[in-house]
Protein backbone atom coordinates (compact mmCIF):
# COMPACT_ATOMS: atom_id res chain seq x y z
CA UNK A 1 0.00 0.00 0.00
CA UNK A 2 1.28 3.48 -0.79
CA UNK A 3 1.97 5.81 2.11
CA UNK A 4 -0.72 8.26 1.01
CA UNK A 5 -3.26 5.41 1.16
CA UNK A 6 -1.99 4.30 4.56
CA UNK A 7 -2.41 7.72 6.18
CA UNK A 8 -5.96 7.87 4.88
CA UNK A 9 -6.66 4.41 6.30
CA UNK A 10 -5.35 5.14 9.82
CA UNK A 11 -8.01 6.48 12.18
CA UNK A 12 -8.73 6.46 15.91
CA UNK A 13 -10.57 3.20 16.55
CA UNK A 14 -13.20 3.07 19.27
CA UNK A 15 -14.84 -0.26 18.35
CA UNK A 16 -12.85 -3.48 18.57
CA UNK A 17 -13.58 -7.13 17.89
CA UNK A 18 -12.50 -9.73 20.44
CA UNK A 19 -10.04 -11.28 17.95
CA UNK A 20 -6.59 -11.50 19.56
CA UNK A 21 -3.62 -9.72 17.99
CA UNK A 22 -1.05 -12.16 16.66
CA UNK A 23 2.42 -12.21 18.25
CA UNK A 24 4.17 -11.66 14.93
CA UNK A 25 2.16 -8.46 14.40
CA UNK A 26 3.14 -7.23 17.87
CA UNK A 27 6.78 -7.92 16.97
CA UNK A 28 6.37 -5.77 13.84
CA UNK A 29 4.89 -2.97 15.96
CA UNK A 30 7.83 -3.16 18.36
CA UNK A 31 10.22 -2.95 15.42
CA UNK A 32 8.39 0.09 13.99
CA UNK A 33 8.85 1.91 17.31
CA UNK A 34 12.42 0.69 17.71
CA UNK A 35 13.31 2.26 14.36
CA UNK A 36 11.59 5.60 15.06
CA UNK A 37 13.88 8.64 15.11
CA UNK A 38 14.51 10.57 18.32
CA UNK A 39 16.57 13.52 19.51
CA UNK A 40 20.22 12.42 19.83
CA UNK A 41 18.95 8.87 19.23
CA UNK A 42 17.86 8.80 22.90
CA UNK A 43 14.90 6.50 22.18
CA UNK A 44 13.22 7.75 25.39
CA UNK A 45 10.41 5.21 25.52
CA UNK A 46 9.49 1.74 26.67
CA UNK A 47 6.42 -0.22 25.58
CA UNK A 48 4.31 -2.40 27.85
CA UNK A 49 1.83 -4.64 26.02
CA UNK A 50 -1.06 -5.57 28.29
CA UNK A 51 -3.08 -8.55 27.05
CA UNK A 52 -3.74 -10.58 30.20
CA UNK A 53 -7.56 -10.18 30.53
CA UNK A 54 -7.92 -9.07 34.16
CA UNK A 55 -4.92 -6.75 34.04
CA UNK A 56 -5.98 -5.35 30.65
CA UNK A 57 -9.44 -4.58 32.05
CA UNK A 58 -7.94 -2.84 35.09
CA UNK A 59 -5.69 -0.69 32.87
CA UNK A 60 -8.64 0.09 30.57
CA UNK A 61 -10.72 1.17 33.57
CA UNK A 62 -7.92 3.57 34.53
CA UNK A 63 -8.60 5.51 31.30
CA UNK A 64 -12.09 6.63 32.35
CA UNK A 65 -14.29 7.18 35.38
CA UNK A 66 -18.03 7.07 36.14
CA UNK A 67 -18.26 10.79 35.30
CA UNK A 68 -15.81 10.90 32.38
CA UNK A 69 -16.56 7.93 30.14
CA UNK A 70 -15.21 8.95 26.72
CA UNK A 71 -12.47 6.28 26.89
CA UNK A 72 -14.77 3.42 28.01
CA UNK A 73 -14.23 1.83 24.59
CA UNK A 74 -10.78 0.79 25.89
CA UNK A 75 -12.51 -2.16 27.59
CA UNK A 76 -13.08 -3.70 24.13
CA UNK A 77 -9.45 -3.59 22.99
CA UNK A 78 -7.70 -6.97 23.15
CA UNK A 79 -4.37 -5.22 23.82
CA UNK A 80 -3.54 -2.01 25.60
CA UNK A 81 -0.08 -0.55 25.09
CA UNK A 82 1.45 1.78 27.64
CA UNK A 83 4.30 3.93 26.35
CA UNK A 84 6.51 5.34 29.07
CA UNK A 85 8.65 8.44 28.80
CA UNK A 86 12.22 7.53 29.70
CA UNK A 87 15.13 9.77 30.56
CA UNK A 88 16.88 10.95 27.37
CA UNK A 89 20.61 11.25 26.82
CA UNK A 90 22.35 14.08 28.68
CA UNK A 91 22.92 16.06 25.47
CA UNK A 92 19.16 15.96 24.80
CA UNK A 93 18.40 17.07 28.35
CA UNK A 94 20.81 20.01 28.06
CA UNK A 95 19.46 20.97 24.63
CA UNK A 96 15.90 20.75 25.93
CA UNK A 97 16.65 23.10 28.81
CA UNK A 98 18.49 25.57 26.57
CA UNK A 99 15.72 25.61 23.96
CA UNK A 100 12.79 25.14 26.37
CA UNK A 101 11.66 22.04 24.47
CA UNK A 102 10.41 18.72 25.82
CA UNK A 103 12.19 16.54 23.26
CA UNK A 104 11.12 13.21 24.81
CA UNK A 105 7.45 14.14 24.31
CA UNK A 106 8.14 14.98 20.68
CA UNK A 107 10.01 11.67 20.32
CA UNK A 108 7.14 9.71 21.88
CA UNK A 109 4.75 11.36 19.43
CA UNK A 110 6.90 10.30 16.49
CA UNK A 111 7.25 6.75 17.87
CA UNK A 112 3.49 6.54 18.49
CA UNK A 113 2.84 7.65 14.90
CA UNK A 114 5.16 4.87 13.67
CA UNK A 115 3.26 2.42 15.88
CA UNK A 116 -0.19 3.48 14.67
CA UNK A 117 0.75 3.61 11.00
CA UNK A 118 2.38 0.17 11.20
CA UNK A 119 -0.75 -1.13 12.92
CA UNK A 120 -2.96 0.27 10.16
CA UNK A 121 -0.74 -1.35 7.53
CA UNK A 122 -1.18 -4.67 9.38
CA UNK A 123 -4.98 -4.28 9.40
CA UNK A 124 -5.15 -3.29 13.07
CA UNK A 125 -6.93 -0.37 14.72
CA UNK A 126 -5.45 1.94 17.35
CA UNK A 127 -6.42 4.91 19.45
CA UNK A 128 -3.96 7.09 21.34
CA UNK A 129 -5.25 8.00 24.79
CA UNK A 130 -3.81 10.89 26.77
CA UNK A 131 -6.47 10.97 29.52
CA UNK A 132 -5.74 8.32 32.17
CA UNK A 133 -5.10 7.79 35.85
CA UNK A 134 -1.33 7.68 35.69
CA UNK A 135 -0.65 6.51 39.24
CA UNK A 136 -3.21 3.69 38.97
CA UNK A 137 -1.61 2.38 35.77
CA UNK A 138 1.88 2.75 37.23
CA UNK A 139 0.81 0.69 40.24
CA UNK A 140 -0.82 -1.99 38.08
CA UNK A 141 2.20 -2.37 35.78
CA UNK A 142 4.97 -1.84 38.36
CA UNK A 143 6.29 1.25 36.58
CA UNK A 144 8.95 3.04 38.66
CA UNK A 145 7.77 6.10 40.57
CA UNK A 146 10.00 8.54 38.64
CA UNK A 147 8.97 7.20 35.23
CA UNK A 148 6.12 9.02 33.50
CA UNK A 149 3.57 7.50 31.17
CA UNK A 150 3.53 9.31 27.84
CA UNK A 151 0.57 7.63 26.15
CA UNK A 152 -1.80 4.71 26.34
CA UNK A 153 -2.71 3.13 22.98
CA UNK A 154 -5.56 0.69 22.42
CA UNK A 155 -4.85 -2.01 19.84
CA UNK A 156 -6.92 -4.62 18.06
CA UNK A 157 -9.03 -5.45 15.05
CA UNK A 158 -11.44 -2.63 14.29
CA UNK A 159 -15.17 -3.16 13.90
CA UNK A 160 -15.65 0.48 12.89
CA UNK A 161 -16.09 1.50 9.25
CA UNK A 162 -13.53 3.82 7.71
CA UNK A 163 -14.68 7.41 8.27
CA UNK A 164 -14.07 10.38 6.03
CA UNK A 165 -11.36 12.54 7.56
CA UNK A 166 -12.47 16.05 8.48
CA UNK A 167 -9.45 18.30 8.42
CA UNK A 168 -8.54 21.94 7.87
CA UNK A 169 -7.93 23.04 4.31
CA UNK A 170 -4.25 22.88 3.32
CA UNK A 171 -3.96 26.67 2.96
CA UNK A 172 -5.30 27.14 6.51
CA UNK A 173 -2.48 25.09 8.02
CA UNK A 174 0.49 25.60 5.71
CA UNK A 175 2.32 28.47 4.08
CA UNK A 176 5.38 29.22 2.00
CA UNK A 177 7.94 31.69 3.26
CA UNK A 178 5.62 33.09 5.94
CA UNK A 179 3.17 32.13 8.64
CA UNK A 180 -0.14 30.95 7.13
CA UNK A 181 -2.88 33.58 7.32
Amino acid sequence: MEFSELIKKRQSCREYSAQPVEGEKIEQLIEAVRLAPSASNSQPWKLIFVDQPELREAVARATFSPAIRFNAFALQAPVIVVMTKERPKVITQIGGRLKNKEYPLIDIGVAAAHFCLQAAELGLGTCMIGWFQEQRIKDLLHIPAKTEIGLVITLGYSRAPLREKVRKQAQAMSGFNRYPL
